[in-house]
């Protein structure tokens, strides 16, 4: 369910306005400029003055790759395929640009260590310049990958109303010689963009348990009301695909709040403290100034106690309060209805 005004049109003719709006990425221009006048890529390369793509044809392309499966599955006994399929696209896209952001970190580390012995011989500036050239290529390919990738995931969070999630990793929508001066900025400036990327200097909410939890609009309405006395936070949860992280996660996505998920690291496949580790991870983060705890388990009753310890303010949801008290629905009973319907 996609909690968004954004997406309501009185007119069809709207339509087309209101899906560009909800899907953008916003920052294909600025992704898709040359930064540089030539490209290296790789050590084999030749340098290349060929232009970035076109940003807007980018854009088009990677719309039409994400929703077209499911335009040609609607209707049809493959339907129900049209999201997994759209996933590997956006995971794909995902995988391309965090392998060029790998290519980068290499081309950097060497980078560094060039930096850090200097060498005043003409071979010496002139490998300095061709490492800088090819850092700033893969900055530019990177940047322009992750654009993509961000819009494919905009896309496939419109159709389906869910966010794309990876399996793994994080989803991330810069007396010496001139080439050493540039080589130290850059390596500062790529430095400080890694850092806000992934270590975000704001104060973070979690929300953990409520793994049977349907409700979406009780929690968009607290979030909503937290975010209200907190504009500057950030969501962190337990990286569950369903339930009250997984609804959570679309608020924090129809609303731009950024999102870190924290994954069980488990020891072994019977590892039954892994989550009760992650409870104590959880304990030590000083920017966590809020939790939103669901009704589930031990685990979640554990991270309670020691939150609550911290004074840190608790906002405690049991299943029997969702659907305005009633609780929660008989899945199998509207299981059996959605199939009597399809039946009839």
């Amino acid at each position: 369910m996609a909690h968004t005004n954004k997406g309501r049109v009185s007119r069809f003719a709207d339509f087309a306005e209101a899906y560009a709006a909800m899907t953008s990425a916003g920052d294909f221009p600025a992704s898709f400029t040359e930064t540089i006048a030539e490209s290296r890529l790789s050590i084999i390369d030749d340098p290349t003055r060929d232009p970035m793509p076109d940003p807007e044809l980018a854009r088009g392309c990677v719309e039409d790759l994400t929703a077209q499966i499911f335009r040609l599955l609607a209707g049809t006994r493959m339907e129900s395929f049209g999201q997994p399929i759209a996933w590997g696209i956006v995971n794909s896209l995902y995988y391309v640009a965090k392998r060029s952001k790998r290519q980068e970190d290499d081309a950097a580390a060497e980078l560094g260590e060039m930096v850090r012995v200097f060498d005043p011989s003409e071979v010496y500036q002139s490998r300095m310049e061709e490492l800088q050239q090819r850092c700033q290529s893969l900055a530019e390919a990177r940047a322009a990958l992750e654009t993509m990738c961000n819009h494919a995931a905009n896309v496939y969070f419109v159709e389906t109303g869910k966010p794309f999630n990876t399996i793994k990793g994080s989803r991330t929508g810069t007396g010496l010689t001139a080439s050493q001066i540039e080589g130290f900025d850059y390596l500062k400036a790529r430095e400080a963009e890694h850092n806000a990327k992934h270590y975000p200097a704001r104060p973070a909410v979690l929300v953990s348990g409520g793994g049977d939890w349907e409700d979406a609009d009780m929690i968009f309405r607290r979030l909503d009301m937290v975010r209200a006395r907190i504009p500057h936070m950030i969501l962190f949860t337990g990286k569950r695909f369903k339930g009250a992280e997984q609804i959570s996660t679309c608020w924090a996505h129809e609303r731009g709040v950024p999102i870190v998920g924290f994954s069980l690291n488990k020891r072994g496949s019977n590892d039954y403290r892994a989550a009760y580790r992650r409870n104590e991870v959880w304990n030590r983060l000083d920017e966590i100034v809020e939790a939103m705890i669901f009704q589930q388990s031990k685990v979640q009753e554990d991270l309670a106690r020691l939150l609550r310890a911290r004074d840190v303010p608790l906002h405690i949801f049991r299943l029997a309060e969702q659907n305005n008290g009633t609780g929660p629905s008989d899945l199998a009973a509207l299981r059996a209805e959605e199939q009597r319907r399809k039946l009839a």
